[in-house]
């Protein structure tokens, strides 16, 4: 089997849009506590979607999706890693005299018995995981951190190859994983976080959402042009005009605007597997302040080795 990340990844990012921010988003200050209740915020939210579809889905359902054993046997596996992450930083927490979070309420745009749907999503929530530990990485300052937080980052790894080779991606696409700041991962966290209340408030902001426009094609570099809907109309919010450069990072292309959207005309070769992409205003100063929207996920495919069936008619 093979499919395409692209659309259940607009659709996590549309399930709760992000609301107009008065002003621009800056780069937060951290320290080592606020960086282990962010990852462990990540972490409940993942044991939480394996919680859930664990329970709504079993494994004779796995098996008739096209997911023969031992696919659900290391799904419980990968729940129990998730389980242990959580319980291994909320002790870190707790020796180091800091609060930490706690589960809140989450919502997942699959429906309980969407088996499909639940493994599409869970590549693209463990390709967010290794991106965002990979991103925190620099901040963090205590070495018996760093290397616990490392230890972690590869685990989420093999989740995430595991899980595409599952569904007929390549499980390694690129030579290189991208990192993810803080606010950006935020950004695409922030949509399933639908309620409850933490003791802990992170220094942390979503950025503008950045909307894909439905395609029934697949993404390949050096082939494929990719549209934002509405995205230069929201853009005008902050004083953009047609003139102003606006480029797609980090695939490093300027873009063009529309009427109301922003489209990349061509992806760039070397591009693969589970990219992100924002919209800023420099494509030097790669930093919060100069982002305008983001990220967006979209898959993509070496020029020519899409999956030649395309996607059902868009609704």
């Amino acid at each position: 089997m093979r499919f395409s990340l692209t659309l259940a990844a607009s659709l996590a990012l549309s399930a709760v849009q992000a609301s107009p921010l008065a002003k621009r988003v800056t780069t937060p200050t951290v320290n080592d506590g606020i960086i282990l209740n962010y990852a462990l915020t990540l972490e409940f939210l993942e044991r939480k979607f394996y919680q859930e579809a664990l329970a709504n889905i079993t494994q004779a359902e796995f098996v008739a999706a096209g997911f023969k054993d031992p696919f659900y046997d290391n799904l419980k596996e990968i729940y129990f890693d998730e389980q242990t992450h959580v319980k291994f930083i909320s002790d870190a927490l707790t020796a180091a005299g800091v609060t930490p979070t706690n589960e809140l309420v989450y919502t997942f745009p699959v429906e309980k018995k969407d088996v499909l749907g639940f493994v599409t999503l869970s590549s693209v929530l463990e390709g967010v995981g290794v991106s965002a530990y990979l991103g925190a990485a620099a901040s963090i300052m205590n070495k018996d951190y760093l290397t616990a937080a490392g230890s972690i980052l590869t685990v989420e790894a093999r989740h995430t190859a595991y899980i595409r080779a599952s569904l007929g991606e390549s499980p390694f696409p690129a030579p290189f994983d991208t990192p993810l700041d803080f606010n950006e991962v935020y950004s695409l966290a922030a949509p399933f976080i639908t309620g409850g209340s933490s003791p802990v408030k992170l220094p942390f902001q979503p950025f503008p959402t950045l909307t894909l426009q439905c395609t029934q094609y697949y993404y390949e570099a050096n082939r494929s042009s990719v549209t934002f809907s509405g995205a230069f109309t929201a853009a005008q919010k902050f004083g953009v005009t047609k003139d102003t450069p606006i480029y797609a990072l980090p695939v490093q292309v300027r873009i063009t605007a529309g009427s109301s959207d922003y489209k990349i005309d061509t992806i760039p070769a070397g591009v693969a597997g589970q990219a992100y992409v924002v919209l800023s205003k420099s494509n030097t100063k790669f930093n919060d302040e100069n982002i305008i929207a983001g990220p967006a996920i979209i898959e993509v495919y070496p020029k020519g080795m899409a999956p030649s069936t395309p996607h059902k008619k868009c609704s």
